[in-house]
């Protein structure tokens, strides 16, 4: 069993993202989603703009909880675009890290797991991160 290192919750009012996406309507979503995120972003939103804005509150809820997790908040090496919230082939919610967070990530923390929630009016995401085994 491995020890924990670090644990972050985020809780957002899906209102509030829905706002931002109306008012910066491109710009929002690509400065929060990565490349993959975005383009599953994109195929829910052009199918219905609730699920859209659902996985956008998801995914910044996400970033959130994991940037608390490892203790940066919202500093450099932790960017928005830099850790994705993806669906492996079962649909389990997986964290994918890009350069340079992951070389960061990588030498000081062992798995990374995330769990992502939504309901009317709110999303919310919980992230454990493990510590590097001995």
């Amino acid at each position: 069993m491995s020890a924990i290192a670090g644990v972050g919750l985020d809780l957002i009012r899906i209102d509030r993202i829905d706002q931002v996406w109306r008012r910066f309507p491109d710009r929002f979503p690509s400065r929060i989603l990565g490349a993959d995120e975005l383009r599953v972003f994109e195929a829910r939103a052009a199918r219905d703009r609730t699920r859209g804005v659902r996985y956008l509150a998801t995914r910044f809820a996400a970033k959130e909880a994991f940037s608390k997790a490892v203790g940066l908040g919202m500093r450099s090496p932790m960017w928005w675009d830099r850790m994705q919230t993806l669906n492996a082939p079962g649909g389990k919610p997986t964290v994918v890290l890009s350069s340079p967070l992951r070389e960061w990530y990588e030498a000081r923390f062992g798995a990374a797991h995330v769990s992502i929630t939504d309901e009317s009016e709110y999303g919310a995401a919980y992230v454990v991160v493990e510590a590097l085994r001995p």
